[in-house]
């Protein structure tokens, strides 16, 4: 993150109504803002899962999906997968596919540190080797998808709050992540269309 990296304030239908430096935006009073989630697969189906650094400030040292983010300001959602997808796991990624256009959550940490962010789902598919960066990524695993979501559903993973809510979301896709039919791009909220 650069000092001066802002992102994309939106409000409850997702229209753009400004931005603010992303330092300011997750604390206390953290406002509705745009970001994303994605879901990383090798061609066997099996989910890379990530730890976050222990020193993020939200959710340090817990698992969750394999990459989060926030599109800069005019950004395309599916490019700041594929930038973030590079800086924090050294992926090259040719395409991501919507999976869950208008996914948004709210979620408190015990210290009262927020996230509320409109956050479509997005998967995507590679073959090439994972290189964890260490200000992002404090460990990686590969993990078969059925066992891992079995293992959110029922409560048995640990897993960051975002994750928990957007894995029977997933489900319902089909139990083959990689034959799930990518969302139109309509669907996406209007501060996303750009």
């Amino acid at each position: 993150m650069t000092p001066d990296e802002h992102v994309v304030l939106v409000d409850g239908e997702g229209n753009a109504i400004g931005t603010a430096p992303k330092t300011s935006v997750h604390g206390l009073e953290t406002p509705l803002h745009l970001a994303f989630s994605s879901y990383v697969f090798d061609e066997n189906g099996r989910v890379l899962l990530t730890r976050r650094a222990s020193h993020k400030i939200t959710w340090p040292g817990v698992w969750t999906n394999s990459c989060c983010g926030h599109p800069l300001p005019g950004e395309p959602l599916d490019h700041a997968v594929m930038r973030r997808l590079s800086y924090e796991l050294g992926l090259t990624v040719e395409r991501a596919d919507l999976m869950l256009p208008s996914f948004a959550y709210r979620a408190a940490m015990s210290n009262g540190v927020v996230e509320h962010e409109l956050c479509p789902v997005y998967r995507v598919v590679v073959t090439g080797p994972v290189r964890p960066n260490p200000e992002e990524v404090g460990e990686v695993r590969w993990m078969p998808w059925k066992e891992f979501a079995d293992g959110v559903m029922s409560g048995l993973l640990n897993i960051s709050p975002w994750c928990r809510e957007q894995i029977p979301l997933l489900e319902e896709l089909g139990a083959d992540p990689l034959a799930w039919v990518p969302a139109p791009l309509n669907e996406l909220p209007p501060a996303a269309r750009v």
